[in-house]
C-alpha cells in the first residue's frame, strides 16, 4: 500500500504536526515503508502460537483479595472543603 502526499498531509493535520510542504513526499514515503513492514508481518504464520505479554516468562505478583474499608477515611476527608459525619458534604442540587 502506498501513501500519497495528500494522505500524508491529512495525517499530519490530524496528528497536529506541522510538516513543511517540501517534507510531505518524504513523510509519505516513510508512511508507505511502515505500512509495507506491517503487510510483511501479516504474512507470518502464527497459527497455534500463544499470545505473549513479555519475551521472558513472568508471573504477576498476587495478593489476597480481602475486602476492607481502606482505613484512609481521615486522610481522604482532610482536604474536603466540607465534611460531616465521615462523608463529603455537598450542596443540594435537586429540589
Amino acid at each position: 500500500m502506498s501513501i500519497d502526499t495528500e494522505t500524508a498531509r491529512r495525517v499530519a493535520k490530524l496528528a497536529r504536526i506541522k510538516v513543511e510542504e517540501d517534507a510531505l513526499p518524504a513523510l509519505a514515503q516513510e508512511f508507505s515503508a511502515i505500512l509495507g513492514f506491517i503487510e510483511q508481518l501479516n504474512e507470518v504464520d502464527v497459527e497455534g502460537i500463544e499470545p505473549m505479554t513479555s519475551v521472558t516468562p513472568q508471573r504477576l505478583k498476587r495478593r489476597e483479595d480481602i475486602v476492607n474499608d481502606g482505613g484512609q477515611q481521615a486522610a481522604v476527608l482532610k482536604n474536603a472543603p466540607d465534611a460531616r459525619e465521615g462523608f463529603f458534604a455537598v450542596p443540594k442540587v435537586v429540589e
